[in-house]
């Protein structure tokens, strides 16, 4: 769950992206995994699911390192990847990103995939 004011829209580097829509500080915590909010759905679950809806699905989704697939219900799903992300994950036991760097409102917010989604390499041969 997003814990920032942000919004979406054309990103330079892929499609839709996250922007901040107010400033950030270093440190701030800007995501969080929030039960109840946000599902856990275990990959046999995906599996069921037909090539199209299975592929609309991992768009957006992500495989923690438990095996399970991620879906955020609001806009975090729209976080586009950089090797150089300004959000990073600073806890292993909690999903959970922080500003890496002040972050201008206006400014993309990116992750780096590798970091978290054990689907990265798939996710980055089919883009």
């Amino acid at each position: 769950m997003l814990l920032v004011k942000t919004r979406i829209g054309p990103s330079k580097i892929h499609g839709i992206g996250l922007f901040a829509d107010q400033f950030i500080a270093k440190g701030t915590l800007v995501q969080k995994f929030m039960p109840g909010f946000d599902l856990i759905i275990p990959e046999s679950e995906i599996q069921k699911l037909s090539e199209p809806a299975r592929e609309q699905f991992l768009k957006y989704a992500y495989k923690n390192k438990d095996g399970q697939y991620i879906l955020c219900f609001d806009d975090t799903r729209f976080l586009n990847h950089s090797d150089n992300p300004n959000l990073i994950s600073n806890n292993p036991t909690e999903e959970i990103d922080v500003a890496a760097q002040d972050i201008q409102k206006g400014e993309e917010l990116t992750v780096n995939y590798k970091e978290f989604d054990a689907d990265f390499d798939y996710k980055m041969s089919i883009h």
